[in-house]
């Protein structure tokens, strides 16, 4: 049977966390979806706005060696990505082990046949801590200087 893996995430600037889990996802599967999170998608759910848009973010991610196609999620629901996409492997980061929505996670994949699959979450990289150092990077604004009139 052929292993169809599905790993997603929003994949905004792209970092090694990010590489870390695409990798380890193809080594567990014959072909790897990677699922790109739309920007309409993380403003409703995380209330979150991205650095990078979507159409660029999936054509970053499609040009990573280890993923075979990518899919733009623009549902909240997992189970309905999988009913288009119909992966057999669902790959997450171990951050989601033993926690509710892991545990809701794997009892909506189990009915279906979807084995998810954890994987080490790289926690001293993250796209929040990287935002957060470019906005410490940003020199403050100066407010604007105008001449009177003479």
């Amino acid at each position: 049977m052929k292993r169809i893996g599905y790993a997603a995430g929003a994949f905004d600037l792209f970092h090694v966390g990010h590489l870390n889990l695409l990798r380890h996802a193809k080594q567990h599967c014959d072909v790897l979806i990677a699922g790109v999170v739309s920007d309409e998608m993380l403003r409703a759910v995380k209330g979150s706005e991205t650095v990078i848009p979507t159409a660029e973010r999936a054509e970053i991610v499609r040009h990573i060696v280890f993923v075979d196609d990518v899919y733009v999620e623009r549902v909240p629901d997992k189970l309905s990505v999988w009913e288009e996409v119909r992966f057999t492997h669902f790959f997450k980061g171990d951050d989601w082990r033993g926690t509710e929505k892991g545990r809701l996670l794997e009892r909506r994949f189990a009915r279906v046949g979807v084995e998810i699959v954890y994987f080490p979450y790289t926690a001293h990289t993250s796209s929040t801590a990287l935002r957060r150092a470019l906005e410490r990077l940003e020199p403050a604004a100066e407010p604007s200087r105008t001449r009177a009139a003479g």
